[in-house]
């Protein structure tokens, strides 16, 4: 008797482990990841030193595929990545291009062209995608310059490279293309 029991507790145990398991989604294709201004900052982070941006966002590939202009069609909102709407954070007051941004936690999208794309701060966050996009709740937009990239990036990425003076660009590159947004603080 003692013995069924035991075999009816270890097996009652098992499937409900089995079922729990189950209940998680797999991983994304277009995992997550996160850059700093000071670049890395998490990870370098020195006594004292305080972080002044931070973005989330996911990593879709290129996958030889056409990005700009294919995947991401030129002329429409498109979310830095894949997934849910990036999220930018900023720990203090900055300008960005020549627009103020107040400390706060904005999602951010762009307006792809083949010469230059609009960046928008928008206040409205966590949603996927640019779907429930709203122009209403938009902070400011920015225009700044497309470059072509020598070499293909093959997944999404971005990167802040501090420049000195309180000046930093939020570099976005993808496939053979790269912009960089001004950020002063």
């Amino acid at each position: 008797m003692m013995k069924k029991l035991f075999l009816f507790l270890v097996l009652s145990l098992g499937i409900g482990y089995l079922t729990q398991a189950q209940s998680f989604r797999g991983p994304d294709k277009s995992p997550m990841d996160v850059a700093y201004l000071p670049d890395n900052f998490a990870h370098d982070r020195k006594a004292g030193e305080e972080a002044i941006a931070k973005v989330y966002y996911s990593r879709p590939a290129k996958s030889d595929r056409v990005v700009f202009g294919g995947v991401v069609p030129f002329g429409k909102v498109w979310r830095f990545g894949a997934n849910e709407a990036a999220e930018f954070k900023a720990f203090k007051d900055l300008k960005v291009g020549d627009k103020s941004l107040p400390a706060g936690i904005y999602s951010v999208f762009a307006i792809p062209g083949e010469s230059e794309w609009t960046i928008i701060f928008n206040s409205d966050l966590d949603y996927w995608g640019a779907f429930k996009y709203d122009e209403s709740k938009d902070v400011f937009r920015v225009t700044v310059p497309a470059k072509s990239f020598p070499e293909t990036i093959e997944t999404f990425s971005i990167r802040f490279e501090d420049l000195g003076n309180n000046t930093a660009v939020m570099r976005l590159g993808w496939d053979q293309t790269m912009v960089e947004i001004p950020v002063s603080y």
